[in-house]
C-alpha cells in the first residue's frame, strides 16, 4: 500500500512501484529551504542536465490533493521553462500563488512532456453521480498536457466504462489498467489522476489525488452491474430481428422521432416516463401514423424503458416512416439502409426525418433520391417509392379535404369533453383515468397528426431553400411571420391583465410531464416579470405578412403543377402555415388537460400522506389500476412509489449512451459530438445564464436549457439574446419558436459540447458560420 502525501509526494512514492505507466523523474524544494538552498536546487538541477530543458514547475501545497478538497487548478504551475534565472522566477511565482504560504508547502520540477498525442483526465468513478465508472476526459489533437484541466482544446471527448468491464480501445484499456493498478495501491475506489501518452506510446502519470465526492453512494457496485446485466440481457433480444417490424437489426437511441430526451429528459423519474409512454409512445404515435397512410405497427410500443432510461427504437421508428403501399422487399431494403446510415452517422440521430428517411414528397426528392441509387436500389424501385410519397402526401397536405385539417374537428371535440369531465362529479381517481384517456384521442392524436403535418411542411419549405427558390433571408422571414401560441402569450403577456394571462397560460409549465415542475399559474413570480408587462402596455407586436414577389409565386406554382402536388403556391404556404401554427395550438390544447390530470395527481397524493416528491415516483399505471378495481389508493400508491424510488435510486448511478448499436455500448461508450442545430442566420455575444439565475440577469443574457420542452416559453418575456439547449431537434417548437422570433439559438448540442460550452462565462453564437466561441 503506498500512502497519499502532497502531490510531489505520492509521485515519489508510486514512481518505484507503478508497473503500468512511467512517472517522469523530479527535483522538489520545501517553502522551508527554498530561500537558503536556490543555489543547492539549481545546482541539482545542473547536474541532472536539465538546464537546456524545458520544463514545468508544479505546485505541491500541503493543503491540495485531500480528502476534502482538491483545490484542482486553484495554484499556479509555470510550463517550458528554460534556464537557471527563468527557473528561479517561476519557482517563487509558484510559492506566491499559495497566498499564505506554510514551511512544509512544496514546488517541484519536471522535464515538460515532448510529442503528446493523447492526454486526459480520469476519474475511477462518476464525478456527477458517484456511479461504479471510469470516466475519461481526453484530448488527441492539440499536443497539450493541460488542455483537459485547462479547458482550452475544443476537441475533447469523453469516455465511460462501467468498473468491471474491459474497454475495446486499445489506449482506453491501458488508462484503465493504470487507474486499477493505482487503486489497488493507493486503496481507494475513488480517484482523480492526469496521465498523457507520447508518440512512442509511453504512458506517462502526471498527477494522481483523492476524488473529492460531494454525495453519499446510492448504491452498491452490484446493484448497478445488476441492473445493467438487466439492460443488456433484454437487448439482446430486442436488437434481434423482430417481425413485424423491418430490418434485421435495431438501434436505440434519445432523440430520434418522438425525442424523450428532449420532452421528458435522459432520466425522469417514473411518473413523468410512464405518462409520456400513456399518451405519446406506446400506442398514440403508431395509430396516427397509420391513419395518414405508413406501415401498421400499431401494438408495437415506441420507447423502451432500459432502468428508467428513455429510448426509441429506432427500427420500430423507421418502419413505420415507410408508406404502406410500398412492396415488401423494397421497404426492407429502405429500413436497412436508414439503420446503416444512422450507425455510420450518429450525429444525424436529431435529425433522422431530415437527413436519413424519405416520409414524404419534397421537390428535390429526385436529388435526395440519388444517395439510395448509389446503395444499389434500382430505378422501378426509385419510382415506386417516389409515387408513394406523392399520393401520401397529397392525401395530407390538400386544403379541401386533407388529413391535417380532420385533426381541428378533433380538438374541438376535446375541449367539450375537458369541460365535461371537469365539471363532472367524478371521484379524483375517475377524474384523472378521463381527463388522461380523452386526452390521448382528442389530445394527443390529432396533435401528432399536426406534428406529422407539420414535419412534411418543414421539409417542403427546406427543399424550396435547398433548390435556390427561396433564399436564407425570406425562409426566416417566413418563420417570423408565423402567428402561432408562443407570440401570441408574448403579445398578452403585455396586453392582459395578470389575472386573465394566467387564466389563459397559466396551465403551462417547463416540464410538461413533470409534477415537481410548478405550473405557470402556480409560482408566476418564478417565470415572470409583471414590470415588463406593465412598462408594454399598449405595445402591440403583431407578426408581419410575409409576402414573396409575384415572379417567384408563379416559379412555385409550376414547380407544384411538374411534380403532380395538389396546391398552388398560395395554398402550399397556407398548409406549410396552418400546419406548423396548429402543431403549437394543439400542443398547447392537449398539455392543458394532462397539466389539470398533474395537479389532480398531486391533490390524491396529498390525501394519502405523499409529498409532490413522492408522487413524481408513482407510475400511472397504478391510477389506471385504481380506476378499474376496489384496491385502497392510500396502500398501492405508496408500493408503486417504494418500487419507483427504488428503481430510480439505481438508475441514478448508471450511464448509457444517447445512441446503443451494440450490446458493449451498455458497459462502455464514448460521448458522440453531435451536430448542433443551429437557428437564424445571427450572431450575439453574451453572459452565460442558467433556468435558476435571478430574472434581471436574463435579459441580454445567453440562456443554458437541458431541453427543449414547450414549457419554457416563458424565457421570451425576458429579452434573451439567445439560447441553447442540450438536446432538440430542428423541427422543435423551442426552434420554431426562436426562428418566428429571430433569436439566435442552438438546438441539440449534445451532452459533450453542452458540458464544454456550459464552462465558460462569455459565449458568442454565429448562427451563420455555425460556430461558438468561448470568450471567456
Amino acid at each position: 500500500m503506498v500512502a497519499f502525501g502532497t502531490k510531489s509526494e505520492t509521485l515519489e512514492r508510486l514512481s518505484s512501484t507503478l508497473s503500468s505507466v512511467t512517472i517522469l523523474p523530479q527535483i522538489k524544494v520545501s517553502a522551508k529551504d527554498w530561500p537558503m538552498g536556490k543555489q543547492n536546487l539549481l545546482k541539482l538541477i545542473n547536474e541532472r542536465s536539465w538546464l537546456s530543458t524545458p520544463l514545468i514547475v508544479r505546485s505541491s501545497a500541503k493543503n491540495e490533493d485531500g480528502f476534502n478538497q482538491s483545490l484542482a487548478g486553484n495554484y499556479l504551475s509555470v510550463l517550458n521553462v528554460v534556464g537557471l534565472e527563468p527557473m528561479e522566477q517561476a519557482i517563487s511565482r509558484v510559492f506566491q500563488s499559495y497566498g499564505q504560504v506554510h514551511a512544509d508547502d512544496q514546488v517541484f520540477i519536471q522535464p515538460m512532456l515532448q510529442d503528446v498525442i493523447h492526454s486526459g483526465v480520469a476519474f475511477s468513478k462518476d464525478p456527477n453521480t458517484g456511479g461504479s465508472y471510469f470516466v475519461v476526459n481526453y484530448d488527441t489533437h492539440s499536443g497539450s498536457t493541460s488542455s483537459v484541466t485547462s479547458g482550452s482544446s475544443n476537441e475533447l471527448e469523453t469516455f465511460y466504462c462501467f468498473n468491471t468491464a474491459e474497454p475495446r480501445d486499445p489506449v482506453m484499456s491501458r488508462v484503465i489498467g493504470m487507474m486499477r493498478e493505482l487503486m489497488l495501491l493507493l486503496q481507494t475506489d475513488t480517484l482523480d489522476i492526469e496521465y498523457a501518452m507520447t508518440s512512442d506510446h509511453e504512458l506517462y502519470l502526471l498527477q494522481v489525488r483523492p476524488l473529492v465526492l460531494k454525495f453519499n453512494h446510492n448504491s452498491e457496485i452490484k446493484q448497478q452491474q445488476q441492473a445493467l446485466l438487466e439492460i443488456d440481457s433484454r437487448l439482446e433480444c430486442l436488437l434481434r430481428a423482430h417481425p413485424p417490424l423491418l430490418g434485421q437489426k435495431s438501434i436505440f437511441a434519445v432523440m430520434p422521432d418522438w425525442n424523450p430526451a428532449e420532452i421528458i429528459g435522459t432520466r425522469p423519474r417514473p411518473l413523468a416516463l410512464s405518462l409520456y409512454k400513456e399518451l405519446i409512445t406506446d400506442h398514440i404515435w403508431a395509430t396516427q401514423r397509420f391513419h395518414y397512410g405508413y406501415r401498421d405497427v400499431q401494438g408495437q410500443p415506441l420507447l423502451v424503458n432500459f432502468g428508467c432510461f428513455p429510448y426509441v427504437d429506432v427500427r420500430a421508428s423507421f418502419t413505420s416512416f415507410i408508406p404502406a403501399d410500398v412492396p415488401e422487399p423494397l421497404a426492407e431494403r429502405l429500413c436497412e439502409f436508414y439503420l446503416d446510415k444512422l450507425s455510420s452517422n450518429p450525429s444525424l440521430h436529431d435529425k433522422v426525418e431530415f437527413e436519413i428517411v424519405y416520409s414524404c414528397y419534397t421537390f428535390d426528392l429526385d436529388r435526395r433520391l440519388a444517395e439510395l441509387q448509389d446503395a444499389g436500389l434500382s430505378e422501378q424501385e426509385l419510382s415506386v417509392l417516389s409515387s408513394s410519397l406523392r399520393e401520401l402526401t397529397n392525401r395530407i397536405i390538400n386544403n379541401n379535404d386533407g388529413l391535417w385539417l380532420h385533426e381541428f374537428h378533433m380538438l374541438k371535440e376535446f375541449e367539450k369533453r375537458r369541460a365535461q369531465v371537469l365539471n363532472s362529479r367524478m371521484d379524483i381517481v375517475s377524474t384523472i383515468y378521463w381527463l388522461i384517456e380523452d386526452c390521448k384521442t382528442y389530445g394527443a392524436l390529432p396533435f401528432a397528426g399536426l406534428a406529422r403535418s407539420a414535419f412534411i411542411a418543414m421539409q417542403m419549405l427546406r427543399s424550396l431553400l435547398d433548390l435556390e427558390i427561396l433564399n436564407t433571408a425570406e425562409y426566416s422571414a417566413f418563420m417570423e411571420s408565423l402567428d402561432t401560441v408562443s407570440s401570441r402569450m408574448k403579445r398578452d403577456f403585455g396586453q392582459m391583465s395578470r389575472e386573465e394571462f394566467l387564466l389563459q397560460y397559466g396551465h403551462l409549465r417547463p416540464g410538461t410531464y413533470d409534477i415537481l415542475s410548478p405550473r405557470y399559474d402556480e409560482q408566476p413570480e418564478r417565470y415572470f416579470t409583471w414590470e415588463c408587462a406593465e412598462a408594454e402596455d399598449g405595445v402591440v407586436h403583431e407578426p408581419f405578412i410575409f409576402k414573396l414577389p409575384e415572379h417567384k409565386m408563379n416559379r412555385i406554382s409550376e414547380l407544384l403543377e411538374k411534380h403532380r402536388i395538389q396546391l398552388d403556391a398560395p395554398g402550399l404556404f397556407k398548409f406549410i402555415r396552418g400546419a406548423i401554427e396548429g402543431r403549437e395550438y394543439s400542443k398547447f390544447i392537449f398539455t392543458r388537460s394532462l397539466s389539470d390530470a398533474i395537479s389532480l395527481i398531486k391533490q390524491l397524493g396529498a390525501t394519502t400522506g405523499l409529498s409532490e416528491d413522492d408522487c413524481s415516483f408513482l407510475n400511472y399505471n397504478i391510477l389506471k389500476q385504481l380506476y378499474a378495481s376496489s384496491a385502497a389508493a392510500s396502500t398501492a400508491m405508496r408500493q408503486s412509489v417504494k418500487e419507483g424510488r427504488e428503481s430510480y435510486c439505481i438508475s441514478r448511478q448508471i450511464c448509457l449512451p444517447p445512441i446503443i448499436v451494440d450490446i458493449n455500448d451498455v458497459w462502455e461508450f464514448s460521448l458522440p459530438v453531435f451536430e448542433p442545430n443551429f437557428i437564424t442566420q445571427k450572431t450575439v455575444c453574451g453572459n452565460l445564464a442558467s433556468i435558476g439565475a435571478e430574472k434581471t440577469e436574463l435579459k441580454d443574457s445567453i440562456l443554458m436549457i437541458p431541453n427543449a420542452d414547450p414549457g419554457y416559453d416563458w424565457i421570451f418575456s425576458h429579452q434573451i439574446g439567445g439560447f441553447i439547449t442540450m438536446y432538440g431537434g430542428v423541427n422543435s417548437h423551442m426552434a420554431i419558436r426562436a426562428g418566428e422570433l429571430g433569436i439566435p439559438a442552438i438546438i441539440g448540442a449534445g451532452e459533450a459540447l453542452y458540458r464544454k460550452w456550459s464552462c465558460g462565462s462569455i459565449l458568442e453564437i454565429n448562427c451563420e458560420n455555425k460556430s461558438v466561441k468561448i470568450i471567456r
